[in-house]
């Protein structure tokens, strides 16, 4: 069982880094001048977009969304509804973090809106996918030993990789060195991208290595 998890998790993780791969690559054939730097907002949005199309995708097929109590039409409706809520209101939630941490707040608010929609999509986007808008199973996922399931890690270790990688990326930005990738939010975003990554390769490994010290709670 474990086992059967883990590579699923190892399978779900290598698309959806493959699904970034082909969001930065593809763009280039398309689009005049494309690239991570030059047109940083339009890789975002397209890392962003693919991201959060591949990850409901893939987790839908997988089964790993928790199951409805309800089959009727305006549950489902209901439940899309809340979700496409959430996500906007956690951008709001980001953005107006990444201002109280020192981004501008009206002269650049494009650049730090899209880096909120950015940590979103790598974020809330795979709190939703795993446990639904359900805000009581986010609380317990993330407060100690509230983890259920190898997928609760996981998420756990993915949300904190990244979000410690976007705050990493601040680091460089205020050095005068002038380089391309210190212009806001460059540096913040290919921070969160690069702990995103290291996220979805260490979860399964970490959880591998620990999974006879790991124990879960019946839900």
């Amino acid at each position: 069982m474990w086992d059967h998890e883990i590579r699923a998790m190892a399978s779900t993780h290598a698309v959806i880094a493959a699904s970034v791969f082909m969001a930065t690559v593809i763009p280039v054939m398309f689009v005049p001048g494309f690239s991570v730097y030059g047109t940083h907002l339009l890789w975002i949005y397209s890392v962003s977009g693919s991201v959060s199309a591949v990850s409901v995708a893939v987790f839908w097929l997988l089964g790993i969304s928790p199951p409805t109590k309800k089959h009727t039409l305006g549950y489902k409706l209901s439940r899309l509804f809340r979700s496409c809520l959430y996500f906007f209101l956690s951008c709001l939630f980001f953005h107006t973090v990444v201002v109280l941490y020192g981004a501008p707040l009206i002269e650049s608010a494009l650049e730090t809106f899209s880096l909120a929609v950015f940590l979103t999509s790598l974020t809330t986007l795979r709190c939703l996918c795993v446990l639904g808008p359900n805000v009581q199973a986010w609380i317990r996922v993330f407060s100690r030993h509230g983890a259920m399931s190898v997928w609760d890690t996981c998420l756990q270790i993915t949300v904190a990789c990244t979000l410690v990688g976007a705050w990493t990326g601040a680091f460089p930005i205020p050095l005068d060195w002038d380089r391309p990738w210190q212009v806001w939010p460059v540096s913040c975003s290919l921070g969160a991208m690069i702990g995103y990554l290291t996220g979805l390769v260490a979860a399964p490994v970490w959880i591998h290595y620990h999974r006879k010290q790991l124990t879960y709670k019946c839900k």
